[in-house]
């Protein structure tokens, strides 16, 4: 989702207190406007606790210096302001768009993000696959907001002052929740605070993986990834060379989507080799996207190694006419190995580590000179490193597997990822919002973060257990629930109602195994997975479904039949010519 700023210093206030004579003159007339906040591009840093108190900036000594105020339109109706604009957030602010409101209610949104594009995430492997264009799985928020009455502003939280601890509930009598210093220099004041920062990965738990391995959770990085691919398939293009190789570390959804995304693309140019820690792949899925994921059809030129890699060839080796009945009857030594009916995916060039876990990513010694790649996106310049040999050292997860040295041209990570959190200060005592082990904030049931009831939390921020005990999964399909429950709840606490506990409603799990390939099970319909072709067809018309806006669902619905139709077109062409090749 889209993140913010993950730590930030933050300091109780009492509203109109601090800089009562700088609020109550300068609010309305000497204030910038939003678009001129709109579209730059800052960065988080922490400030010291003494600087947070003095309310403004201090240079050299000097007195402090009282920061600009947001000037909200209305002072009279409710202030909602919402940070990150990832599935959570964004959703939240067209959640409250569209519910009914009496005028004097009706609460104002801000809605803060660091980017200037909301990204729907699930379809990002779509991007190095060719099947989709940027703009239509990451719009432009001043393009999705332009009908609405939600306001956006471009920039990153650096200082987050909450006051609604200061009081004993939720009540709008309150003067206001707190206020936003973000990294621009501008304050925002705040009734309800929406925490939708999402998370951004953790590249810090293995050596050399935060320098040399490359995640794969933003536009930006699917970006960095399609540009490394178009430069080694420059290189090797026209050449008999060996192929390219690229490591993907991780086997859960996103691992194996990338997986069989990247072999798609590279066919017999290249060789991937995925690694993982279990012995299964996508261990927390239904048991049909599994077997989808085993069986993708040969003519995706795949090979998955299913399994404990090592033990297939310890069995070859020491009982070669048991595996050869095995390999010709089963397909696989499924049988004896696992018991879960997992198989190879002999047609794609896809070798799974299983069991296994890389302690190190480092340079290889060996170089490969190439030149920079330089492209232009968005009026900014982006290049691309010379092109390195990495290798990565595996150790064994499972008794039995001896370590591996791998050698890659490219390092895909897609392991763990860090809940962006802001810190808080309570006086001189330094403190933080109450979060779990993972960092995620803990909330009640009503998603309100614990102690702060003018503050929500949903989204990987969040930690909410469902009904067995277990916490949410960080998935779109969470926040898509929760941030429907989020906008109610903020209309009934404004209206002086009721808040709605948050029950998850599991509806099923997607995932894409390349072009024209996929798999959905949804979850009321016990036993039933579509794959192939069919799962693909519904698993992209149900993102469709999920798109913000009804404009941007029709210009993405219309672009899709239009390649949809070419496509269909350019394959009739080319069966023709062969018919007539042959007559």
């Amino acid at each position: 989702m889209g993140s913010l700023a993950g730590w930030a210093t933050v300091t109780p206030f009492r509203c109109g207190k601090q800089f009562p004579i700088f609020l109550r003159k300068n609010a309305t007339s000497n204030l910038p406007m939003l678009g001129k906040f709109s579209r730059r591009r800052t960065f988080c840093s922490v400030v010291s606790s003494s600087k947070a108190k003095s309310g403004g900036d201090v240079v050299d000594g000097e007195t402090p210096r009282p920061l600009p105020l947001y000037a909200w339109s209305d002072k009279q109706r409710p202030r909602v302001c919402i940070l990150g604009g990832g599935f959570g957030g964004l959703y939240t602010a067209l959640r409250l768009e569209s519910l009914v409101w009496e005028d004097d209610k009706k609460p104002q949104v801000l809605l803060v993000d660091q980017s200037d594009r909301f990204v729907f995430k699930p379809l990002l492997y779509e991007l190095l696959s060719g099947e989709v264009d940027a703009w239509e799985i990451a719009p432009r928020f001043l393009d999705l907001l332009a009908n609405t009455a939600v306001q956006f502003v471009q920039d990153r939280v650096k200082i987050l002052q909450p006051s609604d601890h200061l009081g004993k509930n939720g009540s709008t009598r309150l003067s206001c929740g707190g206020r936003v210093q973000l990294e621009s220099g501008l304050c925002i004041e705040y009734d309800w605070l929406v925490l939708a920062l999402g998370a951004e990965p953790k590249l810090d738990l293995v050596p050399g993986a935060a320098e040399f391995a490359l995640p794969f959770s933003s536009l930006e990085d699917a970006f960095k990834v399609n540009t490394k691919l178009r430069t080694l398939e420059r290189e090797k293009f026209g050449k008999d060379l060996s192929p390219i190789r690229v490591a993907v570390v991780g086997c859960g959804y996103s691992g194996v989507e990338l997986a069989a995304t990247v072999s798609e693309r590279l066919q017999s140019r290249g060789r991937v080799q995925a690694i993982n820690v279990s012995t299964t792949i996508l261990p927390g899925a239904p048991p049909g996207n599994r077997e989808a994921a085993a069986k993708v059809k040969k003519s995706n030129t795949v090979s998955f190694i299913r399994g404990v890699w090592c033990a297939e060839i310890s069995l070859a080796n020491r009982f070669p006419d048991l595996y050869a009945m095995s390999r010709s009857k089963f397909g696989l030594i499924k049988n004896l190995m696992t018991g879960e009916g997992n198989m190879v995916l002999s047609s794609r060039n896809v070798q799974l580590f299983l069991g296994y876990f890389v302690s190190c990513i480092r340079k290889s010694g060996k170089y490969e000179d190439s030149k920079l790649s330089v492209f232009e996106r968005n009026n900014d310049i982006v290049s691309e490193q010379a092109h390195t040999e990495l290798v990565l050292e595996l150790q064994p997860a499972e008794r039995g597997l001896k370590s591996q040295i791998l050698e890659s041209d490219l390092v895909l990570w897609t392991v763990g990822s860090k809940p962006l959190v802001p810190k808080v200060e309570f006086g001189d005592r330094p403190h933080m919002l109450p979060v779990n082990g993972r960092g995620q904030a803990e909330t009640d049931e009503t998603l309100r973060v614990k102690g702060h009831p003018r503050v929500f939390a949903i989204g990987d921020s969040a930690a909410l257990r469902d009904s067995a005990g277990r916490i949410l999964p960080a998935t779109a399909q969470v926040a898509f629930q929760q941030a429907d429950f989020t906008g109610w709840n903020l209309w009934a606490a404004i209206n002086d109602r009721p808040l709605l506990p948050f029950r998850f409603q599991n509806l099923g799990e997607m995932m894409t195994l390349g072009r024209n390939d996929g798999a959905i099970t949804p979850s009321f319909i016990e036993g039933l997975t579509l794959d192939g072709p069919i799962g693909h067809t519904a698993r992209k018309i149900a993102y469709l479904i999920r798109l913000p806006t009804d404009e941007h669902k029709v210009k993405v619905g219309l672009s899709w039949l239009t390649k949809s139709a070419v496509d269909s077109i350019a394959s009739f062409q080319s069966n023709v010519t062969k018919v007539l090749s042959g007559s």
